[in-house]
């Protein structure tokens, strides 16, 4: 099997694990009357990422092989991920929030280093391989998105949206991916023997990378627009079939299937993500940010004009610019920070992009938006009110990202190179 092949089958079960519950968990919780707490259980990926990313990033650089330790930590998540579905089946209807949400804690603590670590090894791979990483990487990070389509769909298709079915779905294919990342080919790790300082040794020079104005900048608002990445995750399915209680509404074909509906979001990714390369090398960085940031704000705003009715094509457009909003931020950034940084730090840099984005931003953006729900949707008794509710919090992160984009636009400076990208393998 080649090179690139054994990275495609890495990146299709690395999301398809997310994508088994990533995006119907919601529905699950307000299913087991626990929707009040959406917020936390997305936010928690949140709060792991802001330290789980860089310790699995340090020990990838000093001492344990990235792909060795990627399939360590894709073990450790199922077993978790198992326990959590396994409880909950034993439990029915009387679930109780502490206990799924330790077992869930857990596997999602193992789970989110996974992320930036197969970023690296994919990275260390193709570099071992003499291959450009901007030109390559993207097309074999697309499978990703098609193994997380895929795991939504037959999340739908299989009728476990709202069961706990997901989480053992997720379970399953995790302890695959965990046992095939022990045959990836052997990624480098630095065991120099010169004398090294404490914060050497401890992996933490990527911290460092906060003294460089441009790479401050540009992780201080990675953590702005993280606070946009989970929330219609957490929230964009509850709010779909929250239109089956509308008369109206209650037979139409998005109201019934929002993984599907949804799905859309990330057939457009896959997309978008073939962009990227050409996108980078002709824009540059800022550009490119600027556009996911824009992506962002119609995102949620059609959200919060749409409906499954007549109004549907609202909901198809906010899916469409949703591979523009997430891919020319999260895989660019990447990318960017591979370019940016030296080889002795890159696993370590790719966990801080981790922490600024899926850690502080996500778990402040789910949060938040838990606040906003809570305040002008779970606060009605009536679908109606309920939907109008929806409508003004989808308003309101549009709101939040437009603000965002501006700001970026006015501070942010960075001259592109693009023959400084193009040299970024070496």
């Amino acid at each position: 099997m080649g090179i690139k092949l054994r990275l495609i089958v890495m990146n299709f079960l690395q999301y398809a694990i997310w994508g088994s519950y990533l995006t119907s968990m919601g529905s699950y919780l307000v299913s087991v009357d626990l929707a009040s707490h959406i917020g936390i259980f997305y936010a928690v990926q949140g709060i792991v990422s802001l330290f789980m990313p860089a310790v699995v990033g340090i020990v990838a650089d000093r001492w344990i092989p990235a792909q060795r330790l990627l399939g360590y930590c894709h073990l450790l998540a199922a077993v978790f991920m198992g326990a959590a579905g396994y409880y909950a089946l034993s439990a029915g209807s009387d679930v109780q929030f502490g206990t799924l949400f330790s077992l869930y804690t857990l596997s999602v603590a193992f789970y989110m280093p996974t992320i930036a670590l197969s970023n690296s090894v994919a990275y260390a791979v193709l570099e071992g391989a003499g291959l450009d990483t901007v030109k390559a990487f993207p097309p074999i990070r697309v499978w990703g998105t098609v193994g997380f389509i895929c795991s939504m769909l037959l999340c739908d298709a299989a009728g476990f949206q709202t069961t706990y079915m997901q989480f053992l779905q997720c379970a399953v294919l995790g302890l695959v991916l965990g046992i095939y990342a022990q045959t990836l080919p052997a990624c480098p790790v630095s065991r120099g023997g010169e004398k090294k300082t404490l914060t050497e040794a401890l992996g933490l020079r990527a911290f460092a990378l906060f003294k460089q104005k441009k790479m401050a900048l540009f992780f201080i608002f990675s953590m702005l627009l993280g606070v946009s990445l989970q929330i219609t995750n957490g929230f964009a399915n509850p709010f779909i079939t929250s239109f089956r209680e509308i008369p109206r509404y209650a037979s139409t074909f998005g109201a019934n299937h929002a993984n599907a509906l949804i799905s859309l979001s990330q057939i457009s990714e896959t997309l978008c993500i073939l962009l990227i390369p050409f996108f980078l090398k002709r824009f540059g960085i800022k550009k490119v940010m600027l556009m996911a940031m824009f992506a962002w704000v119609l995102r949620f705003g059609l959200f919060g004009l749409g409906n499954p009715g007549p109004g549907v094509w609202m909901f198809i457009l906010s899916m469409i610019v949703y591979g523009v909003a997430f891919d020319f931020f999260n895989v660019s950034g990447s990318l960017f920070v591979n370019s940016e940084t030296d080889v002795t730090i890159r696993s370590s840099a790719q966990g801080l992009f981790m922490i600024m984005t899926n850690g502080i931003g996500a778990t402040i953006g789910t949060l938040g938006a838990q606040a906003v729900v809570n305040r002008f949707v779970y606060s009605q008794q009536s679908p109606e009110a309920m939907t109008a509710g929806w409508s003004t919090s989808w308003l309101i992160f549009a709101g939040y990202a437009l603000v965002v984009a501006i700001v970026f636009a006015l501070v942010f400076k960075y001259e592109h190179r693009p023959e400084e990208l193009a040299q970024a393998k070496h």
